[in-house]
C-alpha cells in the first residue's frame, strides 16, 4: 500500500469526485481512477460507490479513512522532527472556539506572531465537537475546546476557566420571567457547541420548552439577536461585558455548578511536539489557570 495512493484516496473521499480530486492533485482524472482501482484490488474491497453525481465512500472506505490521516501525520512528524533544530519555525495548525479566540487568544496570538516570525500560525474556529474530530483526524495539531473531554487518544490541559451567564434582552428581569415567554427561542452556534448543550440542559431542568433554536456563526449576530429580544443565549461573561455595560442586554448569573467551565487545550497523545508547539504552549501557560496536564 503506497502513501501516494492513500493520499489520492483521501482527496477523492473528501471531494466526492475523481475529477475534483485530480484538479487538486494536479493530475488527470484517468490517473486518479487508475490509482483508486489499484488500491481497491490490493485491499480486495470497493472503496467508492460510483453514481451520476460522482462517488461516495463505502463503509470499507470510511473505516480506513482515519488511518490515512494518521499515516500522513506520522510522515509529516518524522520530517518535522528531522528538520527541527530547536528554533520555532514552520506551520502550526490550531483550532479554537470562537468565544475563546475573541476573549483570550487575540493578544496572545499577536504576541506569538511577533516573537516567532518564522512560525506560520493558522487558527480556525469551530464547535467543540468539530475541533475534537479534526484533532483526532490529524487535521489540527491542537485545539482549545470546552471541557470536560475524555478520549484515549487525546491528552488535555486546562488553560482557562470561564464563567457562563444567561444573556437575555433587557425586558427579562430575572430567569423566572422565562417561564412566561411563549415560543422562547435559544440563539446558539451549530450543533456540537458545548455551550448550546449546557443551555438546553439548564432550560430542561427549569421545565421550559423552547422553540427551534436559531443557529448563527458569529458572536456579533448572536448578541444582536438577543439584544433585539429574538431569544436568549449562554455565553462567557467576558464576551458580553461590553454589551451589558452599554445596556444592550441583560445578564443573569448562574450557580457555580452551572456557570464554571474549563477551556482545555487538546492534542493527540501520539503526536510529535515541535519546537513551535512547545513555544506556543509555554506562552499559553503564562496566561492559564494553575492546573496540571491530564491524560
Amino acid at each position: 500500500m503506497d502513501i501516494s495512493d492513500l493520499r489520492v484516496f483521501e482527496a477523492v473521499s473528501r471531494h466526492g469526485s475523481m475529477n475534483r480530486a485530480a484538479q487538486e492533485l494536479h493530475t488527470v482524472q484517468s490517473n486518479v481512477t487508475a490509482r483508486i482501482r489499484t488500491l481497491e484490488e490490493e485491499l480486495g474491497v470497493s472503496l467508492f460507490q460510483r453514481h451520476a453525481r460522482g462517488v461516495s465512500t463505502t463503509p470499507a472506505g470510511q473505516r480506513i479513512l482515519p488511518f490515512v490521516g494518521r499515516i500522513t501525520k506520522l510522515l509529516a512528524d518524522a520530517r518535522n522532527a528531522a528538520q527541527d533544530d530547536g528554533s520555532p519555525s514552520g506551520a502550526l495548525l490550531l483550532g479554537s472556539l470562537e468565544t475563546t479566540t475573541a476573549l483570550r487568544l487575540s493578544p496572545l496570538l499577536s504576541h506569538f506572531a511577533m516573537t516567532y516570525p518564522e512560525v506560520r500560525l493558522v487558527v480556525t474556529t469551530g464547535t467543540t465537537r468539530r475541533l475534537l474530530d479534526e484533532v483526532l483526524e490529524c487535521k489540527l495539531e491542537g485545539a482549545f475546546v470546552a471541557g470536560p473531554v475524555s478520549h484515549p487518544e487525546l491528552e488535555h490541559e486546562v488553560v482557562f476557566q470561564e464563567e457562563l451567564v444567561l444573556v437575555t434582552s433587557r425586558s427579562v428581569r430575572s430567569m423566572d420571567d422565562l417561564v412566561e415567554i411563549t415560543d422562547l427561542r435559544t440563539i446558539v452556534f451549530q450543533i456540537g457547541c458545548s455551550y448550546r448543550q449546557r443551555l438546553e440542559a439548564l432550560l430542561a431542568e427549569m421545565g421550559i420548552v423552547t422553540a427551534k433554536p436559531l443557529e448563527f456563526g458569529s458572536l456579533d449576530a448572536i448578541i444582536s439577536c438577543v439584544s433585539a429580544g429574538v431569544g436568549i443565549a449562554l455565553l462567557p461573561k467576558g464576551i458580553v461585558a461590553s454589551a451589558w455595560q452599554e445596556g444592550r442586554v441583560a445578564v443573569h448569573e448562574l450557580p457555580p455548578e452551572r456557570s464554571l467551565v474549563d477551556t482545555l487545550f487538546v492534542r493527540r497523545s501520539d503526536a510529535y511536539t515541535s519546537s513551535a508547539m512547545t513555544a506556543f504552549l509555554d506562552m499559553v501557560r503564562l496566561k492559564s489557570v494553575p492546573l496540571s496536564s491530564k491524560p
